[in-house]
Order: structure tokens, then C-alpha cells, then sequence
């Protein structure tokens, strides 16, 4: 049964938010407002991240209707095809500004109303049609509902979870022994490392650098990879775990030494570290950062950067350089050097030595984009509120020899704009949980007082 084509009418937002969107509806079509076109020019240049979203809107909304016709804006252009299997939906622009205020139309002093007539009028012209507006604004979608809009929605397209306790933690754990659950198994012994090749069922659903424990103290193991038979993992223990150091730090538990085992390791590129406030994110990715740049002269430097109040948009007019600019936003790195170091004799020295002697340094997010990062690693903190695209914008100048380290709490996203769903962080783990050079760690377990357990648990 072939599926009955849709009209989509698209929101500002949605083309901020990917400005590509329009080409993600398949068969169905997809209607812009004028009033669409009206705001995103106005956003294009304010000197801030999302006029970039704007103005890639823009141009991709003019490479698609370049050689049409006026007639043909208006009637419909057909959109791409991305193969002769799947056919597309057509792109059409609609002149809001034409339609007439009547008694059952709302305001026309304000742009989301404008939209929302715009989706009305095309509802009430095409009944046999579904007519769909699709908008990331809650209240539009409420006001576009009491209008006698039949059909609102979010945009979902780039969501690749709908709940989060879905999403991918990093490591699988057994009921019960481990070994009591296996019926075959070869071992290969490689110096000190042995690998276990098991059942390929016993994990039906694995990634490569995901670890697996049970609830004995003894076992704990990484998946080094499978075929269709049998899966290869690489025995760990538990005590190997917990015995891992990194500029002083011990692992409190087996999660933390999960953690630690990824930061340490330089076969793995993209380190993601996710949990509750308290349970040693920062402290652990700081302390391996300092390891590997002092002791073992693994990178470099390290870059410290993390996204500001206003989503990465501006860091305000502080005094003093970038770096002393950030330094607010960074509190959390400063406040773990502090901690790493409170017992020396003069902490101040020993703090003003290790920033220079692990060349430190304190960048905004705003000034990531064209830099190419060599042999670095990089920490970027309470990536919760970063978008995908700022994301990726960021993981794509990481550059040969960089290691990068996200951490984040779902559960603290302080941008209007985001939810735990639609967050950058949640969007990494799921894209790279197949990448072979990444693992996801959600620590759990471990806070720094009862008053931040309880708030964790009941506020």
C-alpha cells in the first residue's frame, strides 16, 4: 500500500536547526512560508553561531529553486532524489502575505501567526490532503492546535532516541558470574593480554570497546570484536581495572575504572563520558589528560573548552584575553587542578607550573571552527548543551595524533533550545557507538556529598 502524500509546512526553527531539513521528507511535500524566508533573513547577519544555520538554509533553499520559474516556486519544484527507488516530494514557496484576515484567522502582527494561518489556509484548500506543520516551538505547536490545526509535530528526523534510558552506556553487566554463563570458549595469550573468543549470542547486541562485567569481583572484560560466530573479548579484571592510575587518581569503582581505562588507552580517539554531577567526569578526564601530556609525552598540549550561557554564542565583553575570558566557564577544570594538587606545599605554584608544563589552554567554542588541532587532547566539558552541528564542528578539527574527550549530564542542559533527546551529546553517543576508535562510559555510583546525592535523586 503506497502511502498517501503529505504537506509539510516548515518553521523557522526547523531550518535553523538543520538547515536541510526540507530534504528529509521522502516522497511527501514541503511548503516554506514567505514569513520563513522573512526571518531567516534578518537572522543571517547577526554575528552569532546560528546565522551561519541561516544562511546555509538559504542558499541550499536557492540551489534547489534556482532554475524555476515563479509559477513553478509557487506550484511546486521537485526536490532531489537520493535514489530511483525512493521518489521525492516537492518544494514549494507560499506567499503568506497575500491571504486576507477573517474572523477565523488569527493576528497577522506576529510571525508564528502568520505560519499557522499559512498552515490553516493550505488545510482548509487541500482537505484531502494531510497537511502537517512542523515546528521545535511548543507553544506554536499549542497555539497551531487551538487554531484548528489538525496536525502539529516536532521535527524527529535527527533524533536518533526517542527516551534516553535507551541510550548506549558503554558496557554491558551480567546477572550472576559471567563464566557460568558460558559453554564454549578459546583462548588466545599474547604477553600479558589473554583473549576469550565465546558464543557471538551471549552478547547479542555489542560495539567494539564495549565493556562488559558481571557481579562477581573478579571478572571484567572488553570486546575487541565478533564475527557471525563468535564474539573476541579481551580479559581485563576487575583488579586491573581498579588498579589504574592517572596522575595520582585511583578509581573509586568499577565504572570509574572503566573510564579511566578508555582515557589511558591511545588506540581510542573519542572518549565519552556521561553520568551525574559528582560522579568524577571532569576530575578523571584531567587527570589522564595530565598523565599523558607530562609523564608519558603522549600529546603535546591540552585544549580546555566548553560551551558558554549563551550556547557557544558570545562570552560577553570580560576584560582581558580569550583565555581569561573563559576562565568563568572553566571554573570546573580549575576547581580539579585544585584538586589534584591540594596537598603540595604552595598550591598556587604548582597550579601556575602544571598549566605551563601541560601547555593548557583555555579556548572558546566560537573560535574552534577552521582550526586543525595536532596532537592534542582536547576536553570538552558540559557538552550536554552543545548542539550536533556545533558537535561536529568541533570533532572535525581534531586532526592526527588529537584525542577528544566529552563529558556531559543529560540531566543538567541549561539551553532553552535543547533537550536530553535533541542534545549534541546524546546525538555523539549514538553515531559513534559503532566507531571502532570511540567508547561511551556512564559513570554511576559516585557523588561528592549526601546533600548532592539527594538532590540527584529527589529534585
Amino acid at each position: 500500500m503506497i502511502e498517501e502524500k503529505i504537506i509539510y509546512i516548515l518553521d523557522t526553527n526547523i531550518l535553523l536547526h538543520e538547515p536541510f531539513a526540507f530534504l528529509s521528507f521522502q516522497e511527501h511535500d514541503v511548503v516554506v512560508p514567505m514569513t520563513v524566508l522573512e526571518e531567516l533573513d534578518s537572522i543571517k547577519d547577526r554575528r552569532k553561531d546560528v546565522s551561519r544555520d541561516a544562511r546555509v538554509a538559504i542558499r541550499a533553499l536557492e540551489d534547489t529553486l534556482a532554475q524555476a520559474t515563479p509559477e513553478e516556486v509557487l506550484a511546486g519544484v521537485k526536490l532531489p532524489q537520493t535514489d530511483e527507488l525512493h521518489p521525492s516530494g516537492c518544494l514549494s514557496i507560499f506567499n503568506d502575505y497575500a491571504l486576507e484576515q477573517t474572523s477565523g484567522t488569527l493576528s497577522f502582527n506576529e510571525n508564528d501567526n502568520r505560519i499557522i494561518n499559512t498552515a490553516l489556509h493550505i488545510q482548509a484548500v487541500k482537505s484531502s490532503k494531510k497537511v502537517v506543520l512542523v515546528t521545535k516551538d511548543i507553544n506554536m505547536r499549542l497555539k497551531a492546535k487551538g487554531a484548528g490545526l489538525a496536525h502539529v509535530e516536532d521535527y524527529r528526523t535527527d533524533q536518533l532516541i526517542d527516551d534516553i534510558r535507551f541510550l548506549t552506556k558503554g558496557y554491558h553487566k551480567f546477572d550472576g558470574d559471567f563464566w557460568e554463563k558460558i559453554k564454549n570458549c578459546e583462548s588466545e595469550t599474547e604477553g600479558r593480554n589473554t583473549t576469550h573468543f565465546v558464543d557471538r549470542d551471549i552478547v547479542p547486541v555489542t560495539y567494539v570497546n564495549e565493556y562488559l562485567i558481571d557481579e562477581s569481583e573478579s571478572f571484567a572484560g572488553k570486546v575487541t570484536g565478533w564475527d557471525e560466530e563468535k564474539l573476541a573479548i579481551l580479559d581485563i579484571g576487575r583488579d586491573r581495572l581498579m588498579s589504574k592510575n592517572a596522575w595520582g587518581i585511583h578509581p573509586k569503582n568499577i565504572y570509574q575504572g572503566m573510564a579511566l581505562d578508555a582515557l589511558l588507552d591511545p588506540n581510542i580517539d573519542l572518549v565519552i563520558l556521561t553520568g551525574p554531577a559528582g560522579c568524577g567526569k571532569t576530575l578523571l578526564a584531567l587527570a589522564s589528560a595530565l598523565e599523558q601530556v607530562i609523564e608519558r609525552g603522549l600529546y603535546d598540549k591540552v585544549i580546555v573548552t566548553r560551551s558558554t550561557p549563551e550556547i557557544a554564542e558570545s562570552i560577553g565583553f570580560l576584560p582581558g584575553t580569550e583565555e581569561e575570558k573563559m576562565a568563568p566557564w572553566l571554573a570546573a577544570i580549575t576547581d580539579s587542578l585544585e584538586v589534584l594538587h591540594k596537598q603540595d606545599e604552595n598550591m598556587n605554584s604548582s597550579l601556575n607550573y602544571i598549566m605551563d608544563k601541560a601547555n593548557i589552554q583555555f579556548k572558546s567554542v566560537n573560535f574552534m571552527r577552521g582550526r586543525s588541532i595536532q596532537n592534542a587532547l582536547v576536553l570538552l566539558d558540559e557538552c550536554q548543551n552543545l548542539t550536533a552541528s556545533q558537535l561536529k564542528t568541533i570533532i572535525t578539527r581534531c586532526g592526527e595524533g588529537t584525542k577528544l574527550v566529552c563529558s556531559g549530564n543529560l540531566a543538567q542542559i541549561d539551553s532553552n533550545y535543547l533537550t536530553a533527546v535533541t542534545s549534541g551529546l546524546t546525538y555523539i553517543v549514538e553515531r559513534f557507538k559503532s566507531f571502532p576508535g570511540s567508547t561511551t562510559i556512564n559513570l554511576n555510583g559516585v557523588v561528592r556529598s549526601r546533600l548532592a546525592s539527594f538532590a540527584e535523586e529527589n529534585l
